[in-house]
């Protein structure tokens, strides 16, 4: 069985209790020690164990992924720590998976999707978090990239080209006549202007999933979880994603100011074309959702996505 392997490869007792937390582009397991037996679990208690979708990424993208956070955490950043295996490798090929196991955080993630925040120090939670991003790109800017390093890009082929990172959402299969035009109107102007200012525009790397659900709140500071998406991208993009799903909070434009204000006070970013990275992010939840409609809610989902993305659309091609 994949999991008692890896269990082996990691030197873990064979009673260690397995918790599936999450089973999408991977399935992730929160690993801790047998109740009876706690004294003999070695390394850190709990930990993460993460096995990788069949053919998803490539080992290069992976081992990719873990220098990068493992750089990240060195520089002081609280990211999951990649844990090596007995082999003292980053990750394992288990019956065809890659397979690799992190550190576990402590912390409360900022919210849930669709449901108001529930924050006592709401400006200084996003002043953090912008700080946090700030931080990050800062590290990843002045980090020496390891040989081979290979990493997916959010650039303009990814978010707009014929075949984006996120499938082609202007063929959403929920989309009516009236929103495919208004989609494909939005996006051919967002293609030419950000073809236009593309060499403009800070350009790094970046997480790209920075949802409330990937940030946890702690004493210890702002953590992020969640790399997988992470890559070369614009860094307007996280910028973007950081705030796209609190829009409909009463105090929005004191969250978005307050996270801006947080990024500026660690390093500089033109913010100018937030509105244009705000509609490709919504977008891409539209192409998202296209390889899951089989999944519970997700023609829900989709509608929710659909909505967003073209009441964005009509407002920036009103600009």
């Amino acid at each position: 069985m994949l999991l008692d392997k890896a269990l082996s490869r990691w030197g873990l007792n064979p009673d260690t209790e397995v918790t599936l937390l999450a089973d999408r582009e991977n399935r992730v397991y929160r690993l801790d020690p047998p109740s009876r037996n706690i004294e003999t679990f070695n390394e850190i208690s709990p930990s993460i164990l993460r096995v990788h979708r069949r053919n998803f990424r490539k080992d290069s993208e992976v081992r990719s992924e873990l220098q990068w956070m493992a750089h990240l955490s060195q520089q002081g950043l609280i990211v999951p720590l990649p844990i090596p295996s007995e082999n003292e490798v980053l990750f394992e090929t288990i019956d065809g998976h890659q397979v690799n196991r992190l550190s576990w955080l402590n912390g409360t993630p900022l919210g849930e999707t669709n449901q108001p925040l529930a924050l006592k120090d709401r400006g200084v939670t996003f002043y953090n978090i912008g700080q946090t991003m700030a931080r990050l790109h800062q590290i990843s800017d002045d980090w020496e990239l390891p040989e081979n390093f290979t990493r997916q890009h959010w650039n303009h082929d990814g978010l707009l080209g014929e075949q984006p990172l996120w499938d082609r959402f202007w063929e959403n299969p929920q989309l009516s006549v009236h929103q495919r035009n208004i989609l494909n109107d939005a996006r051919h102007k967002a293609s030419q202007v950000l073809k236009a200012k593309a060499k403009t525009l800070d350009y790094g790397l970046i997480h790209a999933d920075m949802v409330r659900e990937n940030i946890l709140l702690s004493d210890k500071g702002t953590q992020l979880l969640d790399f997988d998406d992470g890559g070369f991208g614009f860094r307007l993009f996280d910028v973007a994603t950081a705030l796209f799903k609190n829009r409909s909070e009463p105090d929005y434009l004191d969250l978005e100011q307050a996270l801006i204000t947080g990024y500026h006070s660690l390093r500089p970013l033109d913010m100018q074309e937030l509105r244009l990275f705000t509609l490709l992010r919504s977008f891409t939840y539209v192409g998202w959702i296209m390889s899951r409609m089989s999944e519970n809610g997700s023609q829900q989902r989709s509608d929710r996505f659909i909505a967003t993305a073209t009441e964005l659309a009509e407002g920036y091609l009103a600009q």
